[in-house]
């Protein structure tokens, strides 16, 4: 019988003038880049805070607080150890879907290659992984290049 379970992430960031973002571990010039502890990626952050939740493991501030040891930790490696503590308890991952919440940068031209970059992180075929992006209309701090956030959800399984 197989056991589902679902979970989701929430991040948003400040920004500040800047020469780019990484967002899925791709960069991505701009004029702007994210003030953060560690790289700023907000997706990878929002998927590992799905994944987390998904299986029951917390959160990801309690797995990578903000101490000096995870201080610029990147979010392939925040995935990396996340995909070990799911594989610790038979966690697949069925689906991750992503979606990015800012007026910069733009992702049309970059959704193809993060989510190409994500199924490399995530070790899972890229038809599993759906990437949007979407603007407030200027309305609030994301509206006003004040900061950008990210909202992902995931399926995850296994099989008992």
């Amino acid at each position: 019988m197989m056991h589902f379970r679902i979970g989701n992430g929430f991040d948003a960031h400040k920004l500040e003038k800047g020469n780019g973002i990484t967002l899925g571990g791709i960069f991505i010039p701009c004029e702007y880049s994210l003030i953060a502890h560690s790289d700023g990626d907000i997706i990878a952050h929002t998927i590992c805070d799905a994944l987390l939740g998904a299986a029951n493991l917390g959160d990801i501030g309690i797995h990578f607080p903000n101490t000096k040891k995870f201080e610029n930790i990147s979010g392939k490696k925040m995935i990396d150890e996340v995909l070990n503590k799911l594989q610790e308890k038979n966690y697949e991952i069925s689906n991750v879907d992503i979606t990015y919440i800012g007026e910069v940068p733009r992702l049309n031209s970059f959704k193809l290659e993060i989510i190409s970059s994500l199924s490399n992180f995530l070790k899972v075929d890229e038809e599993k992984i759906s990437c949007k992006a979407t603007t407030t209309d200027q309305l609030g701090f994301a509206g006003k290049k004040e900061g950008v956030a990210c909202l992902t959800n995931v399926l995850i399984y296994k099989n008992s």
